[in-house]
């Protein structure tokens, strides 16, 4: 067996964010979105908390989620609204920082023309970094 103690990270920093203004196809599967999946392997619930950052304006806040223990949480930026929503069609940065160390994916679907819908992941690296 594998330790997952050496899996993850505490700080993840993702610089490409953005929110297509519109989608086609059913919602919300076909729904534009960017995500992120967050894993947590370790035998301790992570605190994490999500710092949205702008080209031309201050950082909206935190937002702060649990993933508990040995447990994956999917997160769409869609869905944050509070303390204010994430922008549609606004370039985005992200910050992500838990208390333990998780593994973190970032993901996006862009269905803004129907005939081209695309879908990218960011990898996951084994360097420990925490």
């Amino acid at each position: 067996m594998i330790p997952t103690r050496n899996f993850g990270s505490k700080v993840w920093a993702f610089a490409a964010g953005h929110i297509p203004l519109s989608s086609t196809g059913p919602e919300p599967g076909f729904t534009s979105h960017d995500k992120v999946s967050i894993l947590n392997v370790t035998d301790q619930d992570a605190s994490v908390r999500i710092e949205v950052f702008y080209e031309d304006k201050a950082p909206v806040g935190f937002r702060e989620v649990v993933v508990k223990s040995r447990r994956v949480r999917k997160i769409r930026f869609n869905d944050l609204i509070d303390p204010f929503p994430v922008p549609l069609n606004v370039p985005f940065g992200f910050l992500i920082e838990s208390d333990v160390a998780v593994i973190v994916q970032f993901s996006r679907m862009n269905t803004t023309q129907k005939p081209m819908a695309t879908f990218c992941v960011t990898p996951y690296s084994r360097k420990n970094n925490s």
